[in-house]
């Protein structure tokens, strides 16, 4: 099922189309990110899905169009990562992954933690949360940010474009270590595990137009 390996320093970059291969084990928690033709989740497809283990490698899921049905894509194993109670899902803005997961994968994506959520409850003195600024700040780790607007829908994907894909998830393990330190530093980290809980549903009330104005709202 792997159509290619790419190497990227240290790291080994797996790209897969239609769904993750069978027996692959990516451990109790794994990052994950998604790109997308858009930032409207209604309307722009999901194209690729992202994980990591934290072990320096990044696997790469291609979605193709062909593969979509009435529930979206069929993507059996991807969808039991997402779906297992006992793996717990890192993303850096999980309001938004969350919501195209369960969009063109009709599941939802639980248990969740995000580092955008996380810095934003300790790092108050700042409102520079992007993925990039806090993999400088914290992780010492510059990421190049040149492929986000790129074309994911493209049926051969570039050897930057798995570069940068891969990226996103390389060190969201070593983020999330300096933030939970932080939290538990702050007496926030329960607060966090709280906001963490929701972001599925968040996610899912964003689809249903609750985004603007938030439903939280008064």
């Amino acid at each position: 099922m792997a159509n290619t390996t790419l190497f990227q320093g240290k790291s080994m970059i797996r790209l897969y189309r239609h769904d993750l291969p069978d027996g692959l084990d990516l451990g109790k928690l794994v990052a994950i990110d998604t790109e997308t033709m858009g930032l409207n989740p209604h309307r722009d497809r999901l194209c690729l899905v992202q994980l990591s283990s934290g072990d320096g490698n990044a696997h790469l899921v291609q979605l193709i169009p062909e593969s979509l049905g009435g529930q979206g894509y069929a993507a059996p194993n991807l969808k039991r990562l997402l779906t297992d109670p006992e793996v717990t899902k890192l993303f850096h803005f999980a309001r938004f992954d969350c919501a195209a997961l369960y969009r063109w994968l009709g599941v939802r994506t639980t248990p969740v933690a995000c580092t955008k959520v996380a810095a934003k409850l300790v790092r108050t003195f700042t409102d520079r949360h992007g993925l990039k600024d806090l993999l400088a700040q914290l992780v010492g780790q510059d990421v190049s940010k040149q492929q986000q607007s790129s074309d994911w829908g493209a049926p051969e994907l570039t050897v930057d474009q798995q570069n940068y894909a891969a990226s996103d998830v390389l060190y969201l393990h070593a983020l999330w270590a300096r933030l939970e330190a932080l939290l538990i530093r702050e007496g926030r980290l329960a607060l966090a595990q709280d906001v963490f809980r929701f972001l599925p549903a968040r996610g899912e009330l964003d689809l249903l137009g609750y985004d603007d104005p938030d439903i939280l709202s008064h």
